[in-house]
């Protein structure tokens, strides 16, 4: 994991005791390393157990009254078990007389259950971004940070104060450090993803944009129609929030390599990397997957094409400004 270095106060130390960092299960190496950004060296003990027949159990290690209270937990697979995990340390926090509970979603699941599409127009589906929206603020959480949601709608489904950060600097920084902008051009994977990849560009010296047109035939499935733009001889980012099983992105990258591109990368934020997404990256077909470390990747979908940049400073900066906010 690449830590890149954050423009801000960087190395802070807490001399309070009023700022406590609790880790839920689904990231603890990235929890571990917001503290230690933040001069706490680890995060603050809490204890997560499960029943046999598989109910949990949260339980605090240490007071946290009149504190100010973040807890950091991505809702990645198992999507469920940590989402309920999530709820219990907010009530468990809530029921200690903490002052204010910040809930720290790096990659916050169910984002793309955001709207009805049945096409019968019944509506017979569930809105479950809403409905995960509704428990986390009945839990007792105060505030929500989230990192690059996947659909910034779903931020108006919390009736408590939400700050939405995104992880583009620390890729723009990456593709910086890594050169040879001359001949980049940054490539949207779809019609949806141009708002994203044109803000890439912009801060990667103005590099141009290109297009990919695809059509979705359903959940995970889609086809690529059309390529707008030049990238003949080119060095082409394909850049998406996400990268679940890779067959977008993929086909994406394959009709690039058709139209004569050179070098191939693929950037996102959230590496879910779901059933055949590591054979499918690992193919060949990109020369590096650029990531971030929102999702705790296991051993076995590592492979030598992927590079993690460590997001720690970007949310430990956050975390420094609203325990600066609730100081006052």
């Amino acid at each position: 994991v690449e830590s890149e270095p954050f423009p801000g106060v960087g190395n802070l130390a807490f001399g309070g005791h009023r700022l406590k960092i609790f880790a839920g299960s689904s990231n603890e190496p990235l929890a571990t390393a917001i503290a230690q950004y933040l001069g706490r060296g680890k995060t603050s003990p809490i204890v997560r157990k499960r029943f046999a027949d598989g109910e949990m159990y949260v339980k605090l290690e240490e007071s946290v009254r009149g504190c100010n209270v973040f807890l950091i937990q991505s809702t990645s697979t198992p999507v469920n078990d940590h989402l309920i995990e999530l709820l219990l340390m907010i009530d468990a926090c809530r029921r200690a007389h903490a002052h204010q509970i910040a809930v720290i979603i790096p990659y916050y699941g169910y984002a793309r259950a955001d709207r009805l599409i049945d096409p019968d127009k019944h509506r017979r589906e569930a809105l479950t971004s809403k409905l995960v929206a509704n428990m986390i603020c009945e839990a007792g959480a105060d505030r929500v940070v989230v990192v690059d949601i996947h659909s910034p709608q779903t931020c108006g489904f919390f009736d408590i104060p939400l700050d939405h950060i995104y992880a583009s600097s620390a890729i723009v920084r990456y593709l910086l450090k890594r050169g040879d902008l001359a001949n980049l051009v940054v490539v949207a994977p779809d019609v949806g993803g141009v708002a994203r990849a044109r803000a890439l560009a912009k801060a990667l010296n103005d590099a141009p944009l290109a297009i990919i047109d695809k059509r979705r035939d359903g959940h995970n499935l889609a086809t690529v129609l059309n390529l707008v733009g030049d990238v003949k001889g080119k060095n082409c980012v394909i850049v998406d929030d996400m990268i679940d099983t890779g067959g977008t992105i993929v086909e994406g990258a394959k009709m690039l390599r058709e139209r004569g591109a050179l070098h191939i990368s693929a950037a996102c934020t959230h590496a879910l990397f779901s059933g055949p997404a590591v054979e499918r990256l690992s193919s060949g077909v990109f020369e590096e997957v650029i990531t971030t470390d929102t999702i705790n990747l296991p051993q076995e979908k590592l492979f030598p094409q992927l590079r993690i940049i460590s997001l720690a400073p970007l949310i430990g900066e956050q975390i420094w400004r609203l325990h600066e906010q609730y100081l006052r």
